[in-house]
């Protein structure tokens, strides 16, 4: 049996930012992948024969990775900000935020809300989100706060309040009195994640903080090449500083002693260490470890939908060109009241019947992705994230079940378009570039157990047990093992935090 110092189980991002600190502070290092291929949700792919579009396949947009990560490893991850922030339409009109452009943006507020109201609330409470991003994203890569000690850090009660004292639902009916505003703001807070506005648990309240708070601005900017282009700078880096990178090598157990079994090719292989981290789901190392797993079990709740256009659709709204709404965030159907019916058809086991969802287009803002004659023929791409769409609605028939989801979401986007997006997807031997996954989908392809896209709910960025206190928020019950995957503390996204936070426990005990 060898002998390592370390050895990361999976090689999503997370483990390739732990994999490149540790083996650059001189410790021999092995990350086992399973796939044949490292960066699990945080991939590029070619998802549909002949078509040379480079799809960022499951993750897509980059917020939560810190400046710090990038600057302490020499990354080469170029992010290109999206001036458009939102567009949501709004019958033959729709609400426009342009943040290079307030008049714009402002006489959209006043167009679809009917005044200056709203316009004003909604500048309040992203100016209170950013003084909260601006306070608490630098404690992410800090050894654990506790929770008083943050709230002194905000020192601001009624930011406080906002974000971590009352349900969201409180909050937005109180500042907003437009249900199309007050659904824009909430969609945040629900991104892969089944809750309602009064979730009395505060899911929706952290999953909000998490999608505001990044690098202190909440800005979600387009990596150019891709995501795929963000783990091959992290696996580059990693791979430089000597760390062994394996792919195809299945772990199928991990002893508290530090010994860890996988399979590679036809060859069943034992390897020791000092130290393991888990760059998987709590649950699939629960599993590994022989140990029964945390509940509750984890549910994804989201749709993705990847699609290759020939060309953007048409708009109801004439005041916006199509290049300009899908460049951000393009809302659908997700007003405040649309996004509770929704919550409550799904909730009661049904496909909702006007499912919400978000897209955007990647190829407006980085072109790179589309190969040379795909660029000429004026190809754009489009993703799209629906909501609500709990991985119990796919639990039994489930291929029909997507099917069935997949065609009420197209049913969705249409009713905002001026035509149907099928008349504008390309085509390869008449079938159109188009594919879904459901949270079942991602269980299946990257081991996310219920297909949750952050491994388990969000967790509060500070130390819920005071015992973990000055801490790292990856530590497990075993004192070899360490967590640095999304479900750990301060975990989810495409952020690499929990990686670093692994690796700065590792440090510590070897200093």
């Amino acid at each position: 049996m060898g002998l390592r110092d370390v050895v990361v189980v999976g090689g999503g991002h997370n483990g390739l930012v732990a994999a490149a600190y540790l083996a650059r502070a001189g410790l021999s290092v092995l990350v086992l992948e399973r796939l044949d291929h490292v960066g699990g949700a945080a991939v590029s792919a070619r998802c549909f024969p002949g078509v040379d579009v480079r799809l960022s396949r499951y993750s897509y947009l980059v917020s939560l990775l810190p400046r710090k990560i990038v600057t302490e490893l020499g990354l080469s991850i170029p992010l290109r900000r999206r001036r458009i922030s939102s567009y949501t339409p709004v019958g033959d009109s729709g609400l426009f935020v342009d943040t290079a452009d307030d008049e714009r943006t402002s006489a959209s507020f006043r167009r679809v809300t009917g005044g200056p109201r709203e316009l004003a609330a909604w500048r309040d409470f992203y100016d209170l989100a950013g003084r909260v991003a601006r306070r608490v994203f630098p404690t992410l890569t800090e050894p654990l706060p506790d929770r008083e000690s943050l709230r002194r850090a905000i020192d601001d009660e009624r930011a406080w309040q906002v974000m971590f004292g009352r349900p969201l639902g409180d909050t937005l009916g109180e500042l907003f009195t437009h249900d199309t505003v007050r659904g824009v703001v909430l969609t945040d807070a629900l991104i892969g994640t089944f809750a309602s506005a009064d979730d009395p648990g505060l899911r929706q309240n952290r999953c909000l903080l998490y999608h505001l708070i990044g690098n202190g601005t909440g800005d979600w900017d387009v990596p150019i090449g891709g995501m795929g282009a963000v783990t091959d700078a992290l696996a580059d880096a990693a791979r430089s500083a000597g760390a062994e990178l394996v792919t195809g090598a299945e772990v199928v157990s991990v002893d508290p002693a530090g010994e860890v079994r996988y399979r590679l090719r036809d060859k069943e292989i034992s390897v020791g260490a000092r130290h393991v981290l888990g760059n998987v789901a709590p649950h699939v190392l629960a599993g590994l470890l022989g140990e029964t797993p945390p509940q509750p079990a984890p549910e994804g709740a989201q749709l993705k939908v990847n699609m290759v256009l020939r060309r953007l659709p048409r708009l109801r709204d004439h005041r916006v060109t199509p290049e300009e709404a899908f460049s951000g965030t393009f809302h659908v159907n997700e007003g405040y009241d649309q996004l509770a019916t929704a919550f409550a058809e799904a909730d009661a086991g049904r496909i909702p019947s006007l499912p919400p969802c978000e897209v955007y287009c990647h190829s407006l803002t980085d072109p790179s992705i589309l190969g040379d004659a795909e660029r000429a023929a004026g190809v754009q791409t489009l993703t799209l994230f629906g909501l609500h769409m709990p991985a119990r609605l796919f639990e039994h028939d489930r291929e029909q079940a997507r099917d069935r989801a997949l065609l009420a979401t197209l049913r969705s986007l249409n009713t905002v378009l001026a035509e149907p997006i099928e008349d504008c997807l390309l085509r390869v031997d008449g079938e159109p570039c188009l594919e879904a996954r459901s949270p079942l989908d991602l269980a299946d392809q990257l081991r996310m157990p219920g297909g949750h896209i952050f491994h388990r709910d969000l967790s509060w960025p500070y130390a819920e047990d005071p015992a973990q206190a000055g801490r790292w928020g990856v530590e497990t019950a075993h004192e070899r093992i360490l967590l640095c995957g999304a479900g750990a503390v301060r975990g989810g996204g495409v952020s690499g935090i929990p990686g670093h936070n692994a690796a700065m426990a590792v440090l510590a005990r070897e200093a």
